[in-house]
């Protein structure tokens, strides 16, 4: 599909045009989490009409040959937009619910708070709000982390790269830590992963390339900007009922930074809903919780 003048990959599942549109922005910048939408939410497409879509840079829409100059939020505000467009001519319906997963979470909110009238409601999940504020308490959590598990590589590594504002190379540091505390680098882990990747039908081993490096080159590049963004003072309120799914172990995007722009946000209504038992992806970590939230708190503001 062209989105933004640029062919995307886009996938649109469901068992009915009936049902409402929700559209699934995933991590990063330049992650595609098309693969783990598929293996833990699928259930969804009962009840919606899913929208997969790999953004500009990311799994299936990578291509080095895009312009580097493209690679900005506002180009991506443009390729949703485009995107609602398409879903709103293919399905009938004059609105859209939009999930938006971490760096998804900022893509969404920005959306809904430019085209109210093309939204019917927003959920995010590893909100972010402020984001340098979220950095901090993330890199605190690691080296404090680090120091509880007298583990002194770490503690060399965090703090030779010091706190943010830092480059995307560092990030990689942090968040490597934050995953190795978290026991998500383990061999299992990853093999599990891997196989979730590959047993979906729309995936192959030649995707996996792309994969890896959309997700590395474009958070290389967009990294500086993203990590600027204040939700706070971008988008303050909302037309448009909002939902917070909040994984209570998140540390990547620490669910205080997360509720403290829910609090100052002004929008028709706010729930948030807690997964007890999550990190960063409640919808990975407790899927089954997960979509009976969406079906039986969002599906009803469709109707």
């Amino acid at each position: 599909m062209s989105l933004g003048g640029l062919d995307q990959w886009v996938m649109i599942r469901g068992e009915s045009l009936a049902n409402p549109p929700l559209i699934l922005l995933s991590g990063g910048p330049g992650l595609s989490e098309t693969s783990l939408f598929r293996h833990f939410n699928s259930p969804l497409e009962s009840k919606f009409t899913l929208v997969y879509w790999d953004q500009r840079g990311s799994g299936k829409s990578f291509d080095d040959r895009t312009p580097r100059a493209s690679m900005t939020v506002e180009q991506f505000i443009l390729d949703l937009d485009d995107l609602v467009e398409a879903v709103q001519e293919r399905t009938g319906k004059p609105q859209v619910a939009i999930f938006g997963h971490s760096w998804g979470s900022v893509l969404g909110v920005l959306y809904a708070a430019r085209f109210p009238a093309k939204v019917a409601a927003y959920v995010g999940s590893g909100q972010i709000g402020d984001w340098p504020a979220g950095e901090s308490t993330s890199y605190a959590y690691a080296v404090k982390e680090a120091e509880r598990q007298q583990n002194e590589k770490a503690l060399r590594e965090l703090r030779a790269i010091g706190p943010p504002p830092y480059d995307a190379k560092s990030l990689w540091t942090e968040r490597t830590w934050l995953q190795r505390f978290e026991g998500r680098l383990s061999a299992k882990v990853l093999w599990q992963m891997g196989r979730i990747f590959l047993e979906g039908p729309e995936n192959s081993l030649m995707d996996l390339p792309n994969l890896l490096r959309g997700f590395r080159s474009t958070l290389d590049m967009m990294w500086k900007d993203v990590s600027t963004l204040n939700l706070h003072e971008l988008a303050p309120a909302l037309q448009v009922p909002v939902f917070l799914f909040l994984g209570r172990q998140d540390h990547w995007v620490p669910s205080e930074t997360s509720v403290a722009y829910l609090n100052a946000l002004s929008a028709p209504s706010k729930t948030v809903v807690w997964f007890e038992q999550s990190g960063h992806e409640p919808f990975m970590d407790e899927p089954a919780k997960f979509n009976a939230a969406i079906v039986d708190l969002v599906r009803p503001t469709l109707d």
